[in-house]
């Protein structure tokens, strides 16, 4: 099967999990993204990334080596809500939002069993985002606390699930 999917749509409208930690240990943090892109760079697929420093994710994706990301049916909307709105730092949000942690195949982090959509990445870049940079005006607009976001590109390693929406023979 080849995976698919409209990139624009599972960022903007579906929304991703992005988990990153170590099941093993019960080290990890998981937080809802809708900024993001899936691609190629340096001839190898990859899942793009952002993440405030204010974010508890933060310190998860500046310690550990890799991330996941999980896309989940509409059903599932509250469960990212509070997986967006809430904090690791203040209680428990996954064990609030019903969802359940399990192993991935290939890499430490977690991935979810409701999940119909599980991307498993490896580490290979991260950049500050530099304000210096930006050539849209409206773009600063998103940082009135100038905490810009720390880009994270993610070698795709494997791509699981069992949303035909997803998948193609």
């Amino acid at each position: 099967m080849n995976f698919r999917t409209n990139a624009f749509e599972i960022w903007d409208k579906t929304w991703l999990i992005l988990t990153c930690g170590d099941f093993e240990k019960g080290k990890y943090n998981s937080m809802t993204v809708a900024w993001g892109s899936l691609g190629n760079m340096w001839n190898l697929p990859l899942a793009m990334v952002v993440v405030r420093p204010t974010r508890f994710t933060f310190q998860f994706i500046q310690q550990f080596n890799d991330f996941t990301l999980c896309a989940f049916p509409e059903t599932f909307r509250k469960s990212l809500d509070i997986l967006g709105s809430k904090s690791g730092r203040d209680g428990d949000k996954i064990g609030e939002s019903g969802l359940t942690p399990i192993a991935s195949k290939l890499v430490k982090s977690p991935i979810f069993e409701e999940a119909d959509l599980r991307i498993e990445c490896r580490k290979m870049y991260w950049q500050d985002l530099e304000p210096k940079h930006f050539l849209l005006n409206e773009i600063e607009s998103h940082y009135p606390l100038r905490d810009y976001h720390r880009i994270i590109f993610g070698n795709i390693l494997i791509v699981t699930g069992n949303a035909q929406k997803y998948f193609q023979e």
